[in-house]
């Protein structure tokens, strides 16, 4: 516990610099709701930022104090879907296997919540080596997170990823 906690810091310290948190709710939400206050900003991008420390890492350590230990977690993405622990760790497992350098980057992240779920919508980047020719690499997309709480704990319960969006005619339905 003292690890996600040093971590959670990490994490929060590094979103203070890397992102500008003043944009984290929809005009609509913002107009339906209460002011949000910054510090509640701060946290979910704090999760995302725990969250892309675990895949830069891939390690399933981090990654396991940020999952839920249920087992109806899921991850979709363009190669599959995963459910539960044991395979949402194929996900690390491939990041590792895969990559010899890894970096997530995230922006824009948008959030609503209520006292025990919250989902989190951003868009990110992702640059890595590859491991079986030292090329680079840079993906981009677009994610969506649902967070449960947990014994008072927020947790990782799904995520859903897919590319940027396509806006040329035709392609967008």
């Amino acid at each position: 516990m003292k690890s996600l906690v040093k971590n959670l810091i990490i994490a929060f310290a590094a979103t203070l610099v890397l992102n500008n948190t003043a944009n984290c709710q929809t005009e609509q939400q913002k107009s339906q709701s209460t002011k949000i206050p910054l510090s509640d900003s701060l946290f979910f991008n704090s999760l995302v930022a725990l969250y892309a420390q675990s895949i830069d890492q891939a390690d399933t350590i981090l990654a396991s104090q940020i999952w839920s230990p249920t087992a109806e977690i899921s991850f979709i993405n363009p190669g599959g879907t995963e459910y539960g622990w044991n395979e949402v760790k194929n996900i690390y497992k491939m990041f590792k296997d895969n990559f010899s350098a890894r970096k997530l980057s995230f922006f824009n992240v948008k959030y609503a919540y209520s006292s025990e779920v919250s989902w989190l919508t951003f868009y990110w980047i992702f640059d890595g080596t590859l491991r079986i020719n030292n090329s680079s690499v840079q993906t981009r997309g677009r994610e969506t997170q649902i967070w449960r709480k947990i014994n008072y704990e927020w947790r990782l319960v799904h995520v859903h990823y897919s590319g940027m969006p396509v806006k040329g005619q035709g392609q967008d339905f």
